[in-house]
């Protein structure tokens, strides 16, 4: 038992690990593009205020949300959106 606790403990210390951080850039200039207030996307979008604020803070929103924003600016979910790698990355050293 103790050999497979050690093969696992192995496995995962020698695993590379990309840690991301999720950019709305994408969608505040499109907002801009269309002269569009967040506002007007609440309201498009039928999202919650809190979902708004939660993407202006590069937080993490539901699927649900993201569907809507992309159904509502007629998009598609990387037109919106990217993930971007953390200075902690090891592969970006």
């Amino acid at each position: 038992m103790l050999h497979c606790y050690t093969q696992l403990v192995s496995l995962f210390t020698n695993r590379e690990v990309t840690i991301l951080e999720v950019s709305f850039k994408k969608l505040w200039k499109m907002l801009i593009d269309k002269d569009m207030k967040k506002k007007d996307l609440q309201a498009s979008a039928g999202i919650s205020w809190a979902s708004v604020t939660k993407l202006s803070k590069n937080e993490n929103v539901s699927m649900e949300v993201l569907m809507k924003v992309c159904q509502a600016m007629n998009c598609d979910i990387g037109d919106i959106m990217e993930l971007i790698p953390t200075e902690d990355d090891p592969k970006q050293k």
